[in-house]
């Protein structure tokens, strides 16, 4: 495989649902010494997943005291049981898009495997759009004739192969999205490279199971 790095489109677009309220934890501690004694008066340390994947997180890569920390840390300590594409369960990453309606397509993607999953014929959900600059560079494998980890039906491949530039401490993998036909995506491994995270609009997405149709309804920040 050939070797390739490149920065990360500016800015970038995550789509979070609103039902997970973003809750200003890391936004005002000032020292890395109080983040554990924080998370423990509002909770989260009594969730052992989170208290671990912190650990598993270096403190050097600990955002705090900027607006939207909790939202960056959030991605990293709150991770899908069965993990993401190149991210495994024991530690999340922050994944992102080139513009925003690859992150739509993206998550409408997702919203429609549960709905499958669950039996259900629609899903519905509202969205916190945010935008945000990723500093750093990144292993660029667009264009990557590889069917392993662009596979649509495991994330073994994929998994092992971005775990293992975490442990060698790149910045993450820009990749080209399998949801939205040109786009681009982003696997963020630094929360300290996340940057400038500025929330924007809502956004209410609805898919039906039996057809790649995504409603997208757009409403006031």
């Amino acid at each position: 495989m050939s070797i390739a790095h490149a920065a990360a489109p500016r800015p970038a677009h995550r789509l979070i649902p609103s039902q997970f309220p973003p809750i200003g934890l890391f936004d005002t501690v000032t020292r890395a010494a109080d983040l554990e004694a924080v998370m423990e008066l509002a909770g989260w340390t009594n969730d052992r997943l989170v208290a671990e994947r912190l650990g598993r997180l270096p403190a050097s890569d600990w955002v705090f005291g900027r607006p939207n920390a909790s939202v960056v840390m959030a991605a990293f300590l709150h991770a899908p049981v069965s993990g993401a594409r190149f991210s495994c369960p024991d530690l999340g990453a922050w994944y992102a898009a080139a513009s925003i309606d690859t992150a739509i397509a993206e998550v409408a993607h997702h919203l429609r495997r549960e709905a499958f999953a669950r039996r259900l014929p629609t899903a519905s959900r509202r969205y916190r759009a945010y935008g945000c600059q990723l500093l750093g560079r990144y292993r660029d494998i667009r264009g990557l004739d590889d069917g392993a980890l662009y596979s649509r039906t495991s994330y073994a491949a994929s998994q092992a192969f971005g775990e293992g530039l975490r442990a060698a401490g790149e910045d993450g993998v820009i990749y080209d999205s399998l949801r939205h036909q040109g786009g681009v995506a982003i696997c963020a491994y630094r929360p300290g490279k996340i940057v400038e995270v500025v929330q924007a609009d809502h956004v209410d997405i609805a898919v039906t199971v039996a057809s790649p149709t995504i409603t997208v309804t757009r409403l006031a920040g």
